[in-house]
């Protein structure tokens, strides 16, 4: 069958500025958390990699650039570095960021593909984590100045923005599980920089609507909470999931408010963040023009079977278990399951519950552990990435059809890039990155995104079984 998507569908991918940009301490750049953490850590990172150099994309962006026509680009989603553009997150604006940003834009706009530019990716300056990061209202002030300036610099050319990237990585992995800087294990501190992250991106859209004229909005990480049963606990049991892993950032973000559930569970366990009634009529006045969704994988809950210690810090788990389902497919170099029609599930919940907002999907890949071996002269012939992006396009052609207000499919990622914490261990790409010697190589992948951009869809070819 032809899957058509509508016309002036969006089609591209998503990259970071840490994960990709390179010359961490060249152009006047500041450090920032992951710089920092690698100093004083660098055997939690894997092999011992860090963002010094990533992928070198801030000293190959002309030639970079030219890749993305190649590659089914209509659109991009890189992000700018707030320690690039202010080395210290505040005061006087480094001057060699704004030229290179502005060859970034310009190069885009060049090649005919329309800037989606992202302020933050999980890339704090270290100057603002000294004095608590998100934790600090300062900070959020400071955020909203850096944004300003970018927009001021920025938006004639730039008419879609994002002002956060799954917001609720950086509150899990430096606040709740020990997988980011600043490594605490403090839920009052996380559920205060979530709300403060909040804060932040609605007075960061008050201040683009002030002098703009584009659109503004948030990418989230949707993952669907689905129960093991529809047995009332484990129905309950994916409620509060949901309400933690999805509710928190997107009922505020495109409702303007947080969710009632939410607020009874934090108040019980003694970590609702300090606010106040002034701050929460900004956030509702200010709420996103459009949302942006990374999907990667979804999120199946039970009842717990077990009493969680109370001694412990609490945690959402305090309410529920990971379950496992039996003869679920998975990425076994990521130990994610792939469920292709979560997807659809988004759309429809984004249809029903949000207004019918306009979306996109921001995010949606399959990273390969060491997928160079595979490399045949450079070319790597990744059909298992292209079949995978096939089967989501496929469940989001469904919502589509069903009404869902989507404008576009962004993957991840443009060049295979340099992870957080696992360096280049698992490749996501649409053009490999010859680590030794920074050639660049169009995957096969590439190429189809290529064709699927020139027709705007594909002929899909696989049948669907019923509960597949």
């Amino acid at each position: 069958m032809k899957l058509e998507f509508p016309k002036g569908f969006y089609w591209g991918s998503a990259a970071s500025a840490t994960q990709t940009e390179g010359a961490a301490n060249e152009g006047g750049k500041g450090k920032n958390i992951w710089d920092h953490w690698y100093e004083i850590e660098p055997r939690r990172f894997y092999d011992e990699v860090g963002p010094g150099k990533a992928s070198e994309f801030y000293h190959h962006l002309e030639n970079d650039l030219k890749l993305l026509n190649q590659t089914g680009h209509n659109s991009f989603r890189p992000s700018i570095s707030w320690s690039r553009m202010f080395p210290k997150g505040y005061g006087e604006v480094n001057q060699d960021a704004i030229k290179f940003y502005n060859k970034l834009i310009d190069g885009m706009i060049a090649e005919g593909v329309e800037p989606f530019i992202n302020l933050y990716h999980f890339d704090m300056p270290f100057e603002m984590q000294k004095i608590g990061g998100f934790e600090n209202k300062e900070v959020v002030n400071h955020f909203v100045k850096y944004a300003e300036t970018c927009f001021d610099l920025f938006g004639d050319r730039v008419k879609r923005w994002f002002t956060f990237n799954e917001p609720i990585v950086p509150v899990h992995g430096g606040y709740l599980y020990d997988f980011h800087y600043p490594n605490k294990v403090d839920p009052k501190a996380a559920f205060q920089v979530a709300y403060n992250t909040i804060l932040a991106s609605a007075k960061a859209i008050a201040a683009y609507k002030k002098s703009q004229d584009g659109k503004i909005g948030i990418v989230l990480n949707l993952t669907p909470s689905y129960p093991r049963s529809q047995h009332p606990s484990d129905l309950e049991a994916a409620r509060i999931s949901d309400l933690f892993s999805n509710r928190a950032f997107l009922d505020p973000s495109v409702k303007g408010t947080f969710p009632e559930g939410l607020k009874v569970i934090l108040e019980r366990h003694s970590v609702l963040p300090d606010y106040s009634i002034e701050e929460l009529e900004i956030i509702k006045k200010n709420k996103v023009d459009y949302l942006g969704v990374n999907y990667y994988h979804p999120h199946r809950v039970c009842a717990r079977t077990t009493v969680p210690n109370l001694e412990s810090p609490f945690m959402p788990e305090f309410y529920y278990e990971n379950y496992e389902m039996p003869g679920r497919r998975m990425n076994i170099y990521k130990n994610w399951e792939i469920y292709e029609q979560g997807l659809y599930d988004i759309a429809l919940n984004i249809r029903d519950n949000y207004g019918n907002i306009e979306w996109m999907v921001s995010e949606n890949g399959m990273g390969v552990k060491d997928e160079r071996r595979f490399a045949k002269e450079e070319y790597i012939e990744d059909d298992y990435r292209i079949e995978f992006y096939e089967d989501h396009l496929y469940w989001l052609h469904k919502g589509i059809q069903a009404g869902s207000n989507c404008i576009g499919y962004h993957v991840w990622t443009f060049i295979d890039n340099w992870s957080w914490m696992n360096a280049y261990r698992n490749r996501y790409g649409l053009v490999s990155l010859n680590l030794k010697t920074g050639t660049r190589t169009i995957k096969k992948s590439g190429y189809w995104l290529n064709e699927v951009k020139t027709n705007n869809g594909f002929e899909y070819k696989r049948e669907w079984k019923l509960g597949e």
